[in-house]
């Protein structure tokens, strides 16, 4: 083999394992981006449902947007089973019960809000949205939570024209994936049947910590074990997001 031979087969191996590592490297990268969260499309912003399902999390949250004693029952229930949850208060309840707001946060739950009214957005105009949202915001950065990046619009009612407000206002509507429909007071063995069957990994499970819910606690006792025992873990929205690839709808 002539030195030249020699030399041209020695550049093109080179040359393959270049090529190689460079794809191996762009796939790498490629893989990094899957994985963070997209909650738009061409520009049309969605409202996160969903997490990834390739992991073992589940997101427990909790609206409230009146009352004071049924919170207490939940938040018992939270920590005697050592589970983290995200709370959406509606910045008025917020604002007259801030000894409360500082006992989610305290046990180390995730706060995001519901506006600031609870009144649906459907029914506002789009400059009112916006304000109320504005409103909210205000209240609870004066009580000390400034960094609020998660909205359910109240009742879960939105559309592309409020998401689109949402997004403006630098926040990400959430709405859910499982819904035992607690607040209707369905029954304890209802609420959990439809949880302990339905969730699984990824989900976004909406319950309610509002004094409306009579069976929610009891209800609890057997959720939280009872998920465990599937092999899920309890995380936030902001762990849920950033454990992996999430689904967000478009709303219509």
């Amino acid at each position: 083999m002539s030195f030249y031979t020699w030399k041209s087969e020695h550049l093109k191996r080179y040359g393959i394992v270049v090529v190689l590592g460079f794809f191996c490297a762009l796939m790498l990268w490629i893989g990094q981006w899957s994985q963070l969260p997209v909650f738009s499309n061409n520009g049309e912003p969605r409202a996160l449902t969903q997490g990834s399902e390739d992991r073992s999390h589940v997101a427990l949250t909790f609206n409230i947007s009146w009352g004071t004693e049924k919170v207490y029952d939940v938040l018992k229930q939270l920590e005697a089973n050592q589970v983290q949850a995200t709370f959406f208060l509606s910045g008025e309840w917020a604002e007259r019960h801030p000894d409360i707001v500082n006992q989610i946060q305290e046990d180390k739950h995730e706060i995001g809000m519901m506006g600031y009214k609870y009144e649906s957005y459907m029914e506002m105009k789009p400059a009112e949205v916006a304000a109320d949202l504005r409103e909210a915001k205000a209240v609870f950065e004066k009580l000390g939570y400034e960094d609020i990046n998660w909205v359910r619009p109240p009742h879960g009612h939105m559309n592309k024209e409020v998401l689109k407000i949402i997004k403006q206002e630098d926040m990400q509507a959430v709405q859910w994936s499982v819904n035992p429909r607690d607040w209707e007071n369905p029954g304890t063995n209802n609420i959990i049947d439809v949880v302990l069957n339905e969730g699984s990994e990824g989900d976004i499970i909406l319950m309610h910590a509002s004094d409306s819910v009579k069976q929610t606690p009891k209800a609890l006792e057997v959720i939280l074990p009872g998920l465990k025992q599937k092999g899920l873990s309890f995380v936030s929205i902001s762990e849920l997001v950033s454990g992996g690839e999430s689904k967000a709808d478009q709303i219509e």
